[in-house]
This record gives structure tokens, sequence and C-alpha cells, in this order.
């Protein structure tokens, strides 16, 4: 009854009124677009590997994969024993094993940073030249020959004023002999250790802004990680979030919040012995840099595990069950990077990120194509569950756990479409909400 009958539309408001509200909220829209623009669309390296200055060298992002298939040889030689070793699902061990022999092959390293602080320490003057000089010389080489990581960088020593002149002239070494060996290479990446007050990041984005002007580079070429290590990154004395205003300081430079697990537990007085990336102490900094980076276009990673898979095979099996479980862990709390201390680690940074992609994509794949073609099922779900899904499965094809032709064809979705659905406009998803 009533079908086909036509609704009298009345309103009661004038349209100065609405006018008059968008006027009003003008400034707070500008705010918005500025403070929350979103996640980047990029890709995010699942993990990144610190080599200290005086230490790398042309050959290392090959020399940790073969350590690292080394170590699968010797210690997990076929699919059967590494599932073993790490609990995975019958289903998953061949297709598991497979592609982390493959990654080792193929992209060992994912993100490499040259480590001009913790990993090298206080050296010569000279000595810290000619490092900072050299990494630029053999990464500018690596991009050059194909043999570079997808991202590398260094990670210089931090704003405090004993080792603040030496961080700035180690950047400033590094980034002239990348420009003078051909440019900048799109996969770089600059980390600033030990961030306490927003101002140093400011300071920071200063550097960099006096750097792209003297090689006349477009403004905000450069970007830069921030690292979380201080008790005064997360609490001001104020009682404010730090790491929030420490985004806002960086002037849209920021790329990244990395978590520093030893420095930070060692700040809060925990000892050394319960210094690790699943203490409640962690947890806490993490949820902080979390929120305060959501919809900020910058990305979170964890800290990582000191526990080397070194010595008989009992001990690295250990090292190997405890790091893929705090991996595991990273991932469903959405921390999709980490760090990585040892050419032991990779294997297990892939079996975990690898097994985490695999066991999910055919249900979020499914869900995805429902919602594409609006033919319901089981589950209701929004643009911003879309976001999650496609994200998801974006995430999953660029580690190489997922391949492109098994998602289409559960999907029906090409990557364009699932990169569409994986960064909405912020209108799409207030307007469903």
């Amino acid at each position: 009854m009533g079908q086909g009958r036509q609704e009298k539309v009345a309103t009661s408001l004038a349209g100065a009124v609405s006018e008059e509200i968008s006027a009003s909220l003008a400034a707070v829209d500008a705010d918005l677009e500025r403070r929350y623009p979103g996640d980047p669309g990029t890709r995010q390296p699942v993990h990144t590997v610190y080599v200290p200055g005086d230490v790398f060298a042309a050959d290392t992002v090959r020399s940790w994969g073969d350590r690292a298939l080394a170590a699968l040889d010797e210690h997990a030689p076929d699919a059967a024993s590494f599932a073993a070793v790490l609990g995975l699902a019958e289903e998953l061990a061949e297709p598991v094993h497979a592609r982390v022999r493959a990654k080792l092959e193929r992209e060992p390293i994912e993100d490499l940073r040259v480590d001009f602080e913790d990993g090298y320490g206080n050296r010569p003057d000279a000595e810290e030249d000619e490092a900072a000089a050299r990494a630029a010389r053999l990464i500018a080489e690596a991009y050059e020959e194909r043999t570079a990581a997808p991202y590398m960088g260094i990670r210089m020593k931090c704003m405090e004023a004993p080792v603040r002149d030496r961080g700035i002239r180690t950047l400033d070494i590094f980034l002239t002999g990348l420009m003078e060996a051909g440019g900048l290479p799109r996969g770089l990446v600059l980390t600033l250790p030990k961030v306490t007050y927003a101002e140093q990041v400011t300071a920071m984005a200063r550097l960099l802004d006096a750097f792209e002007k003297a090689h006349g580079l477009e403004p905000g070429r450069i970007g830069f990680e921030i690292q979380i290590e201080t008790s005064q990154s997360i609490l001001a004395a104020d009682g404010t979030a730090t790491v929030a205003r420490m985004i806002q300081a960086a002037e849209g430079r920021a790329t990244g919040l990395h978590y520093g697990t030893f420095d930070y537990s060692a700040c809060l007085g925990v000892s050394a012995a319960h210094q690790a990336s699943d203490h409640p102490a962690a947890d806490h900094a993490k949820a902080v840099m979390q929120v305060a980076a959501a919809g900020t276009g910058v990305r979170v990673s964890d800290g990582s595990t000191n526990v080397l898979p070194v010595g008989p095979t009992e001990k690295v099996h250990a090292a190997w069950r405890l790091h893929y479980g705090l991996t595991r862990r990273a991932l469903a709390r959405a921390y999709y990077q980490g760090w990585d201390m040892h050419p032991g680690h990779i294997p297990t940074r892939y079996a975990a990120v690898f097994a985490f992609y695999r066991e999910g994509y055919e249900q979020a794949a499914a869900r995805l194509a429902r919602y594409a073609n609006r033919t319901g099922g089981d589950v209701m779900d929004e643009p911003a569950t879309a976001k999650a899904l496609s994200g998801y499965l974006l995430r999953g094809l660029d580690c190489g756990a997922l391949d492109i032709g098994e998602v289409a064809r559960l999907t029906g979705l090409t990557r364009a479409d699932l990169e569409s659905f994986a960064t909405p406009r912020r209108a799409d998803l207030t307007a469903s909400a």
C-alpha cells in the first residue's frame, strides 16, 4: 500500500542556514584535510634492517639473504620441519615455505638503514665522514645496478646537544653524496632517533628544507621517520601526547613512527630480562603512537627482539618461535612493520607475514567481492571496512604473500580497483557512517 505514492518533501530551514554553518566550519574542513590526509597508498615495508655504518657493504642485502637461506637449510630444510617449528597449519606449510625461500632469493631485505647511531657509536670525525660518504656511494650504486632493497637510507645521530653537530654533518655528507651520484633515490628513507621534544622534529624539517633549497629540490621532497625511544616522546611534561605534536612539527615530512624497544623500556626502568615488544609498557607506547598517527599518513613500526637465532638447532628453533609469535602478535594489532636485527630473523619475519595474509585472504577477498558487487552476505560491510579489506590484500601483494592472479580470481578486481577502495575520499567514508 502506498508504494507508488510520491511523498511530499518539506523543509523548515532557509538555505542561508546551511551556508552559514559551512562558512563557520571552513577552517575545520581545511584543518582536517591538512592534518589527516589519509594513508599515502604507497608500499609499506614489512621490516627494517639496521646495519652499522662500518659493516655495511655492497653485498649486504645479498649476504643477509644467503645467510638466511643457510639457516633454513641447516635448521629447517623442508616445509614440514619449518611448519613444525612454527606451528603452521598443514595447508600453509608448503606455500609459506616456498614463498619464504623465493623471497630470500629475490628480495631478502625490504628496508635497510645504515646506522650511524647506537649500532655505530662515537668514532673520530674523519672516520664517520668516510663511512657516510661510502654509504652514499654504495647505496647510489645499488640503485643503479638494481641490487638495492626497495627502501634504503641512514639513521643519523639525534638532535641532542652532545651529538647534534655530528648528526647534521653525517646527514649532509650522505645526502650530498647521493646528489653527486645522480640524485636522491625514490626509496630514500631517513631516521631521526631519540626524539624527546617536538622542537627537535621541527629542527630536522628545517635542516631538510635548507638542503632542498641548496640543491634546487622540490620543497618537501625529503621525508623522515621519527624514532620513539623515550618516555618524553609519548607523554609531555604537561600530560599531553608528545608524539601527536611531533607529527605536526614535521610539517608534512614525517613518514613513520618507529618504536625503540630497548631504549624505551630502559627509560621506564624495565629490567633487561623483561625488555620486549610485548611488555605492557611497549603496548601502551605503541597504542599512543597508533592513535596519534591514525589518518595522518604516518605509518607505525613495531620494535625488535634481541634474542638471536644462533647456536645449536634447539636454540635457533626457540628464537624462531619467539620472533614468529611476536611478529604475528604485532600484525594482529595493525603494526605491519618491525625491526630485524639478524639474518636469522628474516625467515620467521616472512613466514609470519605470509601466514598472516594467506590465512585470511580468501575470506577478505570474498567479503570485498560481495561489497563491490553489492550482493550482500552474512556481514554488512561499509566503505571503511572495504578500505581495510583492500588494504589487507594490497599489503599481501606488496610483500609477496599473495599473487595478483589469485586475488583477481576471487575478487574480480584489478589492482587499480583495490587501490581505489583502499584510499577512498573522506566524503565517501563520512557519508556512510
